[in-house]
């Protein structure tokens, strides 16, 4: 992260400081800078057309925007090699994802909203909240290391929480295997309420009683015993202990 998430180094006698680089981006920025960093955030190369698929945008669109990144210093982009953050690129990245996560949480677990409505909520708020709010948030919740759908919430440092043992796809066990589901990477509201509806969220012990082939769907048994269909996608997008 920035210096500016290093708040008692700034002098503000209440440990909060002026972030230095609060408001200095536009939206359109921060989300490009974030889609990246979610696409590789181990630093790799992104291509247009993944930034085009997950931005919605055009690939034209994602072009002159890389351009003017890379002008920024916040991108290193050669075309048709993929794009790349730089340092500064990925500490505003990481910020902004810091703020989305906490913003879930902080929604769900201390205003009580369903999970399948605040990933809509975090990517409005995201951009707004200063520093002073981020780390009131963070205090209030205990300085959580996972969002409501179970990814990782990046420390002030930019830093990610370890899992212990690894994480694997639910679609990969066998039949009567069983796991604790840790993540869910779709985040579309519908798929959201329908797994609350069965049992499925982060924390929960779930069971492959069966699996229909050619490429079907699953049965999954969940805590009380009951049992569900969940297409093989689905279960691609869920992730257990490993």
């Amino acid at each position: 992260m920035t210096a500016s998430v290093q708040p008692a180094a700034l002098g503000d006698e209440d440990g909060f400081g002026d972030h230095v680089g609060h408001g200095r981006w536009s939206q359109a920025i921060e989300d490009y800078l974030k889609r990246i960093w979610l696409l590789a955030p181990e630093g790799g190369a992104v291509q247009g057309h993944e930034l085009a698929r997950g931005l919605d945008v055009s690939h034209a669109s994602v072009t002159g925007m890389l351009k003017r990144l890379g002008e920024l210093g916040l991108v290193s982009y050669e075309r048709y090699r993929g794009v790349t953050l730089t340092r500064e690129g990925r500490d505003i990245a990481v910020e902004v994802v810091r703020h989305h996560r906490l913003i879930e949480a902080y929604l769900a677990e201390i205003l009580g909203m369903p999970w399948e409505h605040v990933h809509e909520e975090a990517e409005i708020l995201e951009h707004h909240i200063s520093p002073r709010m981020e780390l009131l948030m963070a205090a209030q919740l205990g300085h959580p290391e996972f969002d409501p759908h179970g990814h990782p919430i990046p420390a002030q440092d930019g830093s990610l929480p370890e899992r212990a043992g690894g994480l694997r796809a639910l679609a990969s066990l066998t039949d009567g295997e069983s796991a604790v589901v840790r993540a869910v990477r779709n985040e579309h509201r519908e798929l959201l309420s329908y797994l609350t509806e069965i049992g499925v969220r982060p924390g929960s012990l779930v069971t492959v009683a069966a699996r229909a082939p050619l490429n079907g769907p699953l049965t999954i048994m969940n805590n009380t015993g009951e049992r569900h269909a969940i297409a093989l996608e689905t279960a691609s997008s869920i992730d257990v202990d490993g």
